[in-house]
């Protein structure tokens, strides 16, 4: 069964990049624009990965990622390996996302091998 990664992002022009790079290695992608997106996909798709921007308008990607965690974990289901992605690394957001314990990080300005490790070391 192929592998479905879900792509959070504000960015339009990364969303596609980055599923379009998922599609060469023959990986599906699925992208919401936002966090509230995000949690409304996951309520009714299973992803074998989630992989976020911290940074965004509305709900950031940490709050997305304890959402998901939280709507999983009150229907019984296992928690989805998570990799966030930043641009910025300012200390709060940092100290949030490791307190999650989220599988990985990415930081941009990030090349095509170093994403493409990162979602097939963290895949289920």
């Amino acid at each position: 069964m192929e592998k479905q990664i879900l792509i959070v992002d504000d960015d339009h022009l990364i969303t596609k990049s980055l599923q379009k790079l998922l599609k060469k290695e023959g990986l599906s992608a699925t992208i919401a624009a936002n966090g509230e997106q995000a949690v409304e996909l996951v309520k009714n798709q299973d992803f074998d990965l989630i992989v976020s921007d911290i940074k965004m308008p509305g709900m950031n990607g940490i709050e997305t990622l304890k959402k998901i965690r939280e709507l999983r974990n009150n229907a019984g289901k296992q928690p989805i390996p998570e990799v966030l992605i930043t641009g910025f690394v300012e200390e709060a957001s940092l100290k949030n996302a490791l307190e999650l314990k989220v599988a990985g990080f990415i930081y941009k300005p990030f090349s095509t091998d170093e994403f493409i490790g990162a979602v097939k070391k963290n895949l289920t």
